[in-house]
């Protein structure tokens, strides 16, 4: 056994994808997975990005799964790292929001939404819950309570399309971070990649979110798992993404030690074994599993979940 790999396999989160490779991925379709990601000395730059393309593509599953070391992460660290950042400072990307909103509240889950006033971008959106409805958000939480605790476990940034999904913390921790960010939908480049929405309704009942693109498609993003290993998402398109990716994996490098995330691993497609590397050396694959994370702590983000993406399907309903 590959030395680097024995930690990963060790992990809940990759024997959850292990099951999944020898038994339902392979009826699974395999996409093309193209890495752009640009070196930076700056932490807070998002400059991993790793592409998924297929023309035939309805639905496909995301994962986001604590790391292998979190069983043994005692000090965690999530605090912004701005070396090497030039004009980009705290002071100059912070700014309190000018505006909250609560679309719906219930004992076990909560939805809020923020306008803030130095976003990079308007957000024109229509977000929906109920006969509710509200526009110029830039920014919207679910929240969920579990064992007696409030726990933020999702967020999306409905002016560009971006998601960020992380389990529930581990108990000796009580509290984890976000880390990578995806989007998924008809993937544009405006300065950086983005997502066009124009509505995005919630349905607590079903714990299922369905966004529409300014291109008239639209998809349907459902929980389907949360707890405190890992938090599973089940994403169907209405029509396939024939030109360019249909989701995208975006997240920051700079060093092994200073990463949310530092290491790839794809089953390729007809591959006797999987392949894995470095995410900054990694070039592209035709793959039906790929996952992206950590194996060894980092001083950003230290808790911050692994991610995988899988069970690419051109079905009307998830492949199972």
């Amino acid at each position: 056994m590959v030395p680097m790999l024995r930690p990963w396999l060790a992990s809940l989160g990759f024997l959850c994808l292990v099951a999944t490779a020898q038994g339902a991925s392979l009826d699974t379709l395999a996409v093309d997975v193209t890495n752009t990601s640009e070196p930076v000395l700056c932490a807070e730059k998002d400059n991993v990005t790793m592409n998924f393309a297929s023309p035939s593509v309805r639905n496909f599953r995301i994962e986001a799964a604590h790391p292998t070391y979190m069983g043994t992460l005692r000090d965690d660290k999530w605090e912004p790292d701005w070396t090497a950042c030039g004009a980009l400072t705290a002071a100059s990307s912070a700014a309190p929001p000018s505006h909250k909103v609560t679309f719906y509240e219930s004992v076990d889950v909560w939805l809020t939404g923020f306008t803030f006033p130095n976003f990079w971008r308007k957000s024109d959106v229509t977000v929906q819950v109920g006969d509710r409805v509200e526009k110029n958000l830039h920014l919207i939480q679910l929240w969920v309570r579990r064992d007696e605790r409030a726990e933020e476990v999702l967020v999306l940034y409905p002016a560009d399309g971006y998601w960020r999904i992380r389990p529930l913390p581990p108990a000796h921790l009580g509290w984890s971070a976000y880390g990578s960010s995806f989007l998924l939908g008809p993937i544009e480049v405006n300065e950086r990649p983005i997502v066009n929405l124009k509505h995005v309704r919630f349905d607590p009942k079903t714990m299922t979110f369905t966004v529409t693109f300014t291109d008239g498609n639209a998809a349907t993003v459902a929980i389907k798992n949360l707890d405190r290993d890992r938090m599973t998402l089940d994403v169907t398109l209405d029509r396939p993404i024939e030109k360019g990716p249909f989701a995208a994996l975006r997240s920051m490098y700079v060093t092994e030690f200073n990463a949310d995330v530092a290491r790839i691993a794809a089953r390729e497609e007809g591959a006797p074994s999987w392949t894995e590397s470095p995410i900054m050396t990694f070039r592209n694959a035709k793959a039906t599993d790929v996952w992206m994370g950590r194996l060894v702590p980092s001083r950003h983000n230290t808790s911050a979940p692994d991610m995988m993406f899988n069970r690419f399907g051109d079905s009307e309903k998830p492949t199972r």
